[in-house]
């Protein structure tokens, strides 16, 4: 049943989550005001409530993926037991391995890439969880050249193995993942378990 403003009105945050799924479903061009009111089950004229536009729902999905994405993430790792490192994996593991933000990251990169404003949001975003992995792999390396290397390699790996189909013969995905991470992220270059 369709409804329109007033006590049954649909709050802003619905109106931000839809446009969010329909942006990791099918791109930015997916995100339609009728399309999203047809998914909330209500009228459009309810959106105009909370937005001037559409581009100003867009601005709304982009801060509420950085949020999530970094600054939920951060506060997150802040409240677990371990070292650096470990809350390192652990923001990688939130960010590139949740079933609902990876969506919306990797559909945020293919729109940043048509679009100069969302392009630099993400250098924004990728700045900040650049610098988590420098501050916690200059715990054990002193070299700043090799923290920016494995920092880089360490990102590239958390992003690029979600385009990669390639076979790894002998192994899985998971145990060569676990042991690429331990080359970068190890005190030692010896066996990831150490």
């Amino acid at each position: 049943m369709l409804h329109t403003m007033g006590a049954l009105r649909t709050p802003r945050e619905k109106w931000v989550e839809a446009g969010l799924r329909a942006l990791a479903d099918g791109g930015v061009d997916a995100v339609r005001i009728e399309a999203l009111a047809k998914a909330l089950g209500v009228t459009k004229g309810g959106f105009y409530g909370y937005f001037a536009d559409r581009g100003a729902l867009l601005e709304a999905m982009l801060d509420a993926w950085e949020r999530e994405s970094v600054d939920d993430v951060l506060d997150r790792i802040e409240q677990e037991p371990g070292d650096a490192l470990d809350k390192v994996r652990l923001a990688g593991r939130l960010t590139f391995s949740d079933d609902r933000l990876l969506p919306i990251d990797l559909a945020v990169r293919d729109w940043a890439r048509r679009d100069p404003a969302v392009a630099e949001r993400l250098r924004r975003v990728d700045n900040r969880r650049m610098q988590l992995l420098r501050d916690a792999i200059s715990t054990f390396c002193a070299d700043p050249d090799e923290v920016e290397a494995r920092s880089l390699l360490a990102f590239c790996m958390a992003i690029g193995s979600h385009f990669l189909a390639a076979d790894h013969p002998g192994r899985s995905r998971a145990q060569v993942m676990a042991r690429a991470s331990g080359l970068i992220l190890n005190r030692s270059h010896g066996d990831p378990g150490q």
